[in-house]
């Protein structure tokens, strides 16, 4: 594969560049470059299965809310509430909600609460390897070969798949900064960073990554830092007036959700962020990016890395601009992830955009410093190159099943194991209605008639305003004397019930009675004032511990990337739970 090219038909600039001219390539080769990294794309989810991360149940259930009129809120009759971090993925899931394709029943045979998602994360990986081509047509004559290899690279990787996978915003936000990142390599190319409608579309690009997660709002710096680093031409005041341009367009959208957000909430910030404690330097951890080096693997960074270096210091035409641009948005998605707090789930999901990013870098570099054919330096790099690529497949292949074999917790686990459970445990009790006092709150949102009340505070502000001031003497005078919250699952061990000192506070046994417990430390608490009989409770203890019993026998055989929840999740009626938790939806 040679980026070396012809330049008798190129534009000047673009040929100063050593850039092919403009063109898309043909439709079949369109088609075969974007298509077979996007079947590996779908191959490779199947490895996981149905799981959907719980996490993503709680978008899905602010969607429910407002696609039904409800409003921004966890379940109806709930406080409103910003429970999410991705506007522009709740839009989408509300949208596909109103059209029927999610939240509704099955797509043969498989729930689509699994299948829309998964859909969703295999088109927007075909527009990833769509916006690849864009850039392989205007740097190497074989633009097939560039964009599969860059596309095979990015379907390969676990952390990447995984994420994309799992439900979350994951998929939208890889595709608007790839997307962005093309966009950024093509107007380098030919010269035009500084034209308005480049800015433009850079800017709305940068707004939506805004609008997809709060931490995409740093690729509103992408084109100006762009214009900088691949040295556009022009004048100080045109370079200033363009990377202007492109960070206004950007920043409006953001700041109309922002005064959406302090109209409907009063806060500036998400509950999620406020529950989290995010800060920027606070939450500052440069060692961060050696977690990713580590899952890239560390022979085939060196060997990216050194590509890089040789391609920007001989300045190897057209591949330098290219590099140049691509650092841009790779460095920014690097800072993010630096910035963001530390994150529980496995495979680093706040990294996405990184894997896309450094597939097409690593493609687009060593390919313009490989040496002549049948070259002693060239056998020499193919082997370093293919003794890279074994090394990351055998750290790969071992993360793939590590992961199917223990997944980040999913929404059908907690749907069952919590949700039904702990609403059959009430039907016993005589208990109708209540709320639920919990730290998984997806498929409890979605599956229980019990009012949630997260304990985590991701969704109740008056929650993670106690976390957010270390006031934990404040949360459980908040939850005892207050809330009085019907139901309580708590995990011994866990860091958010410990932390918060529920477990050793005195109120927990004067109100509460243990109604279930396992050998991995899940508790399962009824306030004792709100069972109508109270000979009941040792019947009710009987019955919750038969019920999670079978829940967890059946999740065990059926493996935890399979889906027992049925063609939906709602919540039950009262006297069903039982019934629906025995036999698995």
């Amino acid at each position: 594969m040679s980026t070396t090219v012809d330049r008798g038909d190129a534009a000047p600039e673009d040929a100063e560049r050593g850039a092919l001219p403009p063109r898309g390539g043909s439709r079949a080769d369109t088609a075969v470059a974007v298509g077979i990294p996007s079947v590996l794309v779908a191959a490779h989810l199947l490895v996981y299965g149905r799981w959907i991360v719980d996490d993503a149940g709680i978008t899905m259930a602010y969607a429910r809310s407002v696609a039904t009129g409800a409003g921004p809120v966890l379940q109806p009759g709930a406080a409103v509430s910003e429970g999410w971090s991705d506007p522009a993925w709740l839009a989408v899931l509300v949208v596909g909600r109103w059209l029927g394709l999610v939240d509704h029943g099955a797509w043969f045979g498989v729930p689509d609460l699994v299948a829309f998602p998964k859909l969703l994360a295999i088109l927007c990986s075909a527009g990833i390897f769509w916006a690849f081509h864009r850039v392989a047509v205007r740097v190497s004559r074989s633009p097939v070969t560039v964009t599969a290899l860059a596309g095979t690279l990015t379907a390969a990787a676990p952390p990447y798949v995984v994420w994309i996978g799992s439900g979350l915003e994951n998929p939208l936000l890889a595709l608007v900064v790839v997307v962005l990142a093309a966009r950024l390599v093509t107007a380098a190319l030919d010269g035009r960073l500084l034209d308005t409608r480049v800015a433009v579309t850079c800017g709305l690009l940068a707004g939506l990554a805004g609008l997809t997660r709060p931490d995409g709002a740093v690729y509103l710096l992408a084109h100006p830092l762009a214009v900088v680093v691949a040295g556009a031409s022009g004048t100080r005041t045109r370079r200033l007036r363009g990377a202007a341009t492109s960070f206004v367009v950007g920043v409006v959208p953001v700041l109309l959700y922002e005064v959406w957000r302090l109209a409907t909430f009063g806060d500036l910030f998400p509950t999620t962020a406020l529950a989290k404690q995010q800060g920027v330097l606070s939450t500052l951890d440069l060692a961060r990016p050696a977690d990713l080096i580590g899952l890239a693997g560390w022979l085939a960074c060196l060997v990216v890395a050194g590509a890089v270096g040789i391609v920007v210091s001989r300045h190897i035409e057209p591949a330098d601009v290219v590099v140049r641009a691509l650092l841009v948005p790779l460095g920014l998605a690097l800072a993010a992830y630096v910035v963001l707090a530390a994150d529980w789930m496995a495979l680093a999901r706040f990294a996405t955009p990184v894997w896309p990013l450094l597939a097409l870098l690593a493609v687009v570099s060593v390919a313009a410093v490989l040496p002549a054919p049948r070259t002693t330096g060239r056998r020499v790099l193919v082997g370093v190159l293919a003794l890279a690529a074994l090394s990351s497949a055998v750290s790969w292949t071992s993360a793939a099943t590590s992961f199917r074999a223990r997944p980040t917790l999913s929404l059908c686990e907690v749907t069952r194991s919590t949700a039904e459970t702990v609403d059959a445990g009430a039907d016993a009790l005589g208990v109708r209605s209540g709320s639920l006092l919990g730290v998984d709150a997806g498929g409890v949102a979605l599956a229980s008639r019990l009012r949630f009340v997260d304990l985590a505070g991701l969704t109740d502000p008056v929650i993670a305003g106690y976390w957010a001031r270390g006031d934990m003497a404040g949360l459980r005078d908040h939850l005892f004397e207050q809330v009085k919250p019907t139901f309580m699952r708590l995990w011994q061990g866990w860091n958010i019930p410990e932390g918060s000192g529920l477990f050793t506070d005195p109120r927990l046994d004067r109100d509460y009675e243990l109604i279930w417990t396992n050998s991995q430390g899940g508790r399962t608490y009824v306030r004792r004032d709100a069972v109508p009989d109270a000979d009941h409770l040792a019947d009710a203890r009987l019955s919750s511990q038969q019920v999670m019993d079978a829940v967890v026998t059946s999740l065990n055989h059926a493996g935890p990337t399979s889906w027992t929840c049925g063609a939906a999740v709602r919540p039950s009626s009262f006297g069903t739970a039982a019934a629906t938790a025995a036999r698995g939806g």
